[in-house]
């Protein structure tokens, strides 16, 4: 079983959110989605989220586009791959925090083979969370 993985906020779930779900979907056989904690999007983008991290967690558990959504580690980023080292890391088109040396942290996880993919925008100029 191939098993993929993504990370994100999900503040205000849009149509760009579900077709980057869709698509990293198709890249494996089991969809694992790691919801940014609250402080750690304080911490990069320097506001807080529209809604809680439990809320966002809930609307993409229901919306069954995800085999299993979790929350992400406060403390060590790497902790979440390197407890289910998933074969696939998708990335947003956008996504830029802890993607810089990625290749080389997986590396030293000894997950060499876990391959990280960025993925297509959809429509960013209407659907992105920052101009919605």
């Amino acid at each position: 079983m191939k098993k993929v993985m993504i990370f994100g906020t999900f503040d205000v779930f849009h149509q760009g959110h579900i077709d980057f779900l869709k698509q990293a979907r198709r890249e494996g056989d089991f969809l694992m989605v790691v919801v940014a904690r609250d402080k750690t999007v304080v911490k990069i983008k320097k506001q807080k989220p529209k809604n809680k991290e439990q809320k966002r967690k809930q609307i993409l558990e229901n919306s069954h586009l995800a085999d299993e959504v979790i929350l992400g580690n406060l403390g060590d980023k790497y902790a979440i791959i390197k407890k289910y080292r998933p074969d696939i890391i998708c990335l947003g088109y956008d996504q830029k925090a802890f993607v810089d040396k990625l290749k080389e942290k997986l590396k030293q996880l000894g997950l060499k083979n876990t391959g990280v993919k960025k993925l297509k925008p959809f429509h960013p100029e209407k659907y992105k969370s920052s101009i919605l």
